[in-house]
């Protein structure tokens, strides 16, 4: 199954499966019981090092990508079970950036994929 992509700030609803935050802070003004998560991947999420860079200037959304990718490789054991998961069925990395496209779970999708991930 295709894994989907959906922000935090928009309502959670039957067709999304299996719900993961993929972000490291919570998203402000999201309720837990609205959220309606499965899981929270914190440890996942791109550093705050990391993070705050490409925050401050969204132009960087390549070198961000790269520096992403590179932190993800630490993790492939932790990823695995969730790119399994996404094999069996639908999940949705959820993110709470306002940007569709540049985000963490963009980059974390692609990441699944090469992980074997639908």
């Amino acid at each position: 199954m295709p894994i989907k992509l959906k922000r935090a700030y928009d309502k959670a609803s039957s067709g999304d499966g299996y719900r993961v935050l993929v972000d490291r802070l919570w998203p402000r003004g999201v309720s837990k019981s609205d959220a309606r998560l499965d899981d929270w991947l914190k440890t996942i999420a791109p550093s705050d090092e990391l993070r705050k860079w490409y925050h401050d200037d969204r132009s960087r959304w390549a070198e961000f990508r790269r520096r992403y990718l590179a932190e993800l490789k630490a993790h492939r054991e932790q990823l695995r079970p969730l790119a399994e998961r996404a094999g069996k069925q639908r999940v949705t990395l959820v993110y709470a950036l306002n940007d569709a496209e540049r985000n963490n779970a963009a980059v974390l999708k692609q990441y699944l994929k090469m992980l074997g991930a639908g």
